[in-house]
């Protein structure tokens, strides 16, 4: 059978088995999405089910999209050897929402919802140890989400004086640039500073 043949059996039983499931092929890749209360029975579907034996969890991450009331996307990623298929689950949240941890489902997502709501703050409700992952103490706000300035809010440095770590205010040397990306050979639409001291081509 064929991989996309795969898919579509994936997804048409993941579909008959959730109503609310929807599924949609794209580049060859099947992606289910799923509302957020129903993630757990969802993921355990995928594991259990004959058609499916989605038995190793890839990669849980968040997508970040402020212009929606519920902003954020959780995309679970799943690996079934037996079918040599991929799938990709994706559930909607908003920053006060948990979606609940499928920690007990795929032990291997602990790391993974930690790094999510490190970076993003998405709240996962029943994981054993959410906790900041890759952020250091203290670190205000969440890094990944598209609200969150280029610059961050405070600059880290070493002390000589006090002998320790100190975080201060971000400041900038000098302020941000512009870049055209125009080819230097082909020239700008626009002078640039001191070639308007330059002779015009052609004149004497």
């Amino acid at each position: 059978m064929a991989n996309s043949d795969v898919l579509q059996a994936i997804a048409g039983a993941a579909t008959a088995a959730f109503p609310a499931v929807t599924a949609s092929m794209a580049f060859g890749e099947l992606t289910l999405t799923a509302p957020a209360s129903d993630n757990l029975a969802v993921l355990t579907f995928l594991r259990d089910d004959a058609h499916c034996a989605f038995i190793s969890i890839i990669d849980v991450c968040g997508v970040d999209n402020p212009s929606r009331e519920l902003r954020f996307d959780v995309v679970y990623h799943l690996l079934s050897p037996t079918k040599n298929a991929r799938v990709r689950l994706k559930v909607e949240t908003d920053e006060a929402t948990p979606v609940a941890s499928a920690v007990e489902i795929f032990p291997g997502v602990l790391w993974f919802e930690r790094e999510a709501y490190d970076l993003y703050g998405i709240l996962f409700s029943g994981h054993p140890d959410l906790r900041r992952l890759l952020t250091d103490y203290g670190f205000e706000g969440y890094p990944l989400r598209k609200d969150f300035p280029m610059t961050g809010f405070v600059e880290v440095r070493w002390d000589d004086e006090v002998k320790r770590v100190v975080y201060e205010p971000v400041r900038l040397s000098q302020e941000f640039r512009n870049f055209d990306f125009m080819s230097p050979w082909e020239g700008t639409d626009y002078v640039l500073p001191g070639d308007e001291k330059a002779k015009p081509a052609g004149s004497a």
